[in-house]
């Protein structure tokens, strides 16, 4: 039995400093006192994404979280990381997500190693987790990553734009860092990200179409400085064709081929 519990009221109070100090992809660093509410209903898909992961068996699993509104593009969720169990030392576990995360908007990002309830402890766009299982033999080859920092390390690229090109090398976003990271799991170590997106295009993975205007993308990349386009191949760009990794496109894709389960959804609501 996992030893992560969530005495609510009392975890809801000691979430204040933690809110206070926890990164968010892709969101500036303006100053928002944090709210019991949101701190709560936070907590609460922690736990309800704890029990499920618990009662499915399973050992890894790609986890994401609605933190954008981002249905304008037909996307429900906007961040995907790996959840996965960890021995607690003393017969039970825990449950820990690596993921991505932009520095404050700004052109780079980093790797973070956190608890569920920290990973949703967000001002989330929407109450709603959803994951993928992949199959046991995969969950065998990503849990010996995740659990080796070096390795863990392997694909990140500091360098970051939120559209970065699906198979470009000049930026990497947050769900494309776990697309090579997957693949990078099944190369012999040492694998470079354009190995692992060899091996992601020769399993048929097929990266998001987003519709983005030049009017949006100039405006986007004066105001952002994480985000930009001169990745994207000209011929693509210049057709507002933006091709870049999504959640939907990698559960999508993990279905198709036979890699990981129909994503599992879970909220607040349901």
């Amino acid at each position: 039995m996992t030893r992560f519990t969530f005495p609510m009221r009392c975890a809801v109070a000691a979430a204040f400093l933690l809110v206070a100090a926890a990164a968010q992809a892709g969101r500036s660093c303006e100053q928002k006192k944090p709210d019991l509410a949101t701190i709560e209903r936070g907590f609460m898909l922690a736990e309800r994404t704890m029990r499920a992961l618990d009662a499915s068996g399973h050992k890894v699993v790609l986890l994401a979280r609605a933190g954008q509104d981002l249905s304008r593009y037909g996307l429900t969720y906007s961040h995907l990381g790996f959840a996965y169990r960890q021995p607690d030392g003393e017969g039970g576990h825990v449950w820990r997500v690596l993921h991505k995360l932009n520095h404050c908007g700004t052109a780079e990002a980093a790797i973070y190693r956190q608890g569920l309830a920290e990973f949703f402890l967000d001002d989330l766009w929407r109450y709603q987790a959803a994951w993928s299982a992949p199959t046991a033999e995969v969950q065998e080859h990503l849990l010996a990553v995740l659990l080796d920092l070096r390795r863990a390390l392997a694909m990140h690229h500091k360098p970051y734009s939120i559209v970065s090109y699906a198979w470009g090398r000049k930026y990497q976003q947050s769900n494309q860092w776990v697309a090579e990271t997957l693949a990078s799991a099944m190369i012999a170590d040492g694998a470079s990200r354009g190995h692992a997106q060899a091996w992601l295009s020769l399993r048929d993975y097929r990266p998001a179409v987003l519709t983005i205007g030049p009017l949006t993308r100039l405006g986007a990349r004066v105001g952002a400085a994480n985000v930009a386009f001169d990745d994207h191949p000209d011929a693509k760009r210049f057709s507002d064709r933006i091709e870049t990794v999504t959640v939907e496109s990698v559960f999508s894709w993990l279905e198709k081929s036979g890699i990981g389960t129909r994503p599992a959804v879970l909220g607040l609501d349901r």
